[in-house]
C-alpha cells in the first residue's frame, strides 16, 4: 500500500466532497473512512483512478450519513449522486482546503492541527507524537477545529496573512517522523506564490527555501543537533540556497518589507557566509532591528541578543539579554553560550543544564547537557594538578 499516495490524495479528495456541499466535519469523516477501504481493498484489486475511487466512495460514505439523519434530508447538494460514477476533474484543491484550515476563529495550534491532518494527511497519532501531547488530547484539538469550520464556506476561507502564519508554524513543526511536513510546507507556499503576487508571501517561501537548505547539516551521524557555526557547509543544497536568495531579491525590491522578508534576509546573510567567521553579523544586528520594528516580538529580541554578542562581543549580547524577560523560551540557553563566549565557565555549565531542563525536545536536551559537560570537562583539566597534566 502506498502510503505517500493516499497522503497526496487526502486533501484534493477533502477539497472536492466540501466544494459539492459536504460539512467539513463530515467531509473529513467520510475520506477518512474511505482511506481506511483503500488499506483493506487496493492491495487486492488497486483502482485505475485512485483518485476517482476515494471520492466516489468518500461521497457515498457522506450520503450515508446524511440519509441517517432526517434533519439533513432536504438539504440541497451541488452535485447529484449520479455524478460520482464520473470522471474526477484534474484541479488541485491543497491551497483552497489550506486556506479553509487557516481559518481566523481558530486558534494557531489548531489550524496547525487540522492543516497537518487535512492538507498534510499525517494521522492523529502522527500529530500528537509532533506536539508531545496524548492521542486523545490531539483529537479532541481537531474534532473542535472540524466543528469551528463545518459552517463557514468554502468560498469565504481565511486571509492571505492567516494562511501564511500557519504554512510558516507547520514548516517549523519539525516532525521528524515519515511524512516530510516541511517539504509540504514548501510545496503548499510554491502554489500561493504562484496564485497571489505578494511579497510576503515571496518572502515565505524565500525563507523555507533557505532554511531547508541548511537541513542535512543539522543533524550528526547519531540523530545530535549540529549548531550552524559547526555544520558542513559543504552540505548545504546550493541550488535551493540561489533560489531563495533570487526569489528574496525580488521581493525587496519591491519596497514593502515584512517580517517574513526580513527573516529570509537574515537567513540569506547566514547562507553567503562560506565559513561561521565570515557571517556578516553587524549586518544581521540591524535586519534584527528591522524584524523587530515590525513584530514587538520578545523572541525576536532574544535572538538579536545572539546576533549582538557576535558583532559586538559577549558582553554586549548579556546587556541587551538583560533588558528582556528571563521566563522567554531558550533565555537560558542564550545567556549560556554568552557566558561561555565570555569565559565565564562556571555559570555557563551551570545554565547549560538549567537550559536542558528546560528544553522542549530530546534533541535539544541533549545537546544541552553536552555542552554542559565538555564546559565541565574542560574546567576540570584547568584545575588539575600540573603533576596530572604530565
Amino acid at each position: 500500500m502506498d502510503g505517500a499516495l493516499l497522503r497526496s490524495l487526502t486533501p484534493s479528495v477533502l477539497g472536492i466532497l466540501v466544494r459539492r456541499g459536504a460539512d467539513f466535519a463530515s467531509a473529513e469523516d467520510a475520506v477518512q473512512d474511505a482511506l481506511l477501504e483503500a488499506v483493506r481493498a487496493w492491495p487486492d484489486n488497486p483502482p485505475r483512478d485512485p483518485k476517482g475511487w476515494l471520492v466516489t466512495v468518500a461521497w457515498r460514505r457522506f450520503l450515508d450519513g446524511i440519509r441517517s439523519d432526517a434533519a439533513r434530508r432536504k438539504r440541497e447538494f451541488l452535485v447529484d449522486e449520479q455524478q460520482v460514477s464520473g470522471s474526477v476533474p484534474a484541479v488541485d484543491d491543497t491551497l483552497q482546503l489550506c486556506f479553509l484550515c487557516a481559518h481566523p476563529s481558530l486558534t494557531p495550534s489548531s489550524a496547525v492541527a487540522l492543516t497537518l491532518r487535512a492538507v498534510g494527511g499525517l494521522t492523529t497519532r502522527q500529530i500528537a507524537q509532533a506536539y508531545l501531547v496524548p492521542e486523545a488530547t490531539m483529537a479532541q484539538r481537531i474534532s473542535r477545529a472540524k466543528r469551528t469550520v463545518s459552517g463557514v464556506r468554502f468560498d469565504q476561507p481565511g486571509d492571505v496573512a492567516t494562511v501564511l502564519r500557519v504554512l510558516y508554524l507547520v514548516f517549523n513543526e519539525g516532525y521528524s517522523g515519515d511524512v516530510d511536513v516541511a517539504a509540504e510546507a514548501i510545496r503548499l507556499t510554491r502554489q500561493l506564490a504562484a496564485a497571489i503576487d505578494h511579497p510576503e508571501v515571496a518572502g515565505l517561501l524565500a525563507l523555507m527555501l533557505l532554511h531547508h537548505a541548511r537541513r542535512a547539516a543539522r543533524t550528526a551521524a547519531d540523530g545530535s543537533l549540529v549548531p550552524l557555526a559547526e555544520q558542513d557547509r559543504s552540505r548545504w543544497d546550493t541550488e535551493s540556497i540561489a533560489e531563495g536568495v533570487v526569489i528574496l531579491q525580488a521581493a525587496l525590491a519591491r519596497d514593502r518589507l515584512g517580517e517574513f522578508q526580513a527573516q529570509a534576509a537574515i537567513a540569506a546573510l547566514h547562507a553567503d557566509a562560506l565559513t561561521a567567521d565570515e557571517t556578516d553579523w553587524v549586518q544581521i544586528v540591524e535586519w534584527y532591528d528591522e524584524l523587530a520594528a515590525l513584530t514587538d516580538s520578545p523572541i525576536v529580541r532574544l535572538n538579536r541578543a545572539v546576533a549582538v554578542g557576535e558583532a559586538d562581543g559577549p558582553r554586549a549580547g548579556l546587556a541587551a539579554l538583560a533588558a528582556l524577560d528571563d521566563s522567554l523560551p531558550r533565555y537560558v540557553a542564550v545567556e549560556a553560550y554568552l557566558r561561555e563566549r565570555d569565559g565565564d565557565l562556571e555559570t555557563a555549565a551551570r545554565l547549560y543544564a538549567e537550559a536542558a531542563h528546560k528544553a522542549s525536545n530530546l534533541a535539544e536536551r541533549d545537546h544541552l547537557m553536552l555542552q554542559a559537560s565538555k564546559i565541565n570537562a574542560r574546567r576540570s583539566r584547568a584545575s588539575a594538578p600540573e603533576s596530572e597534566n604530565l
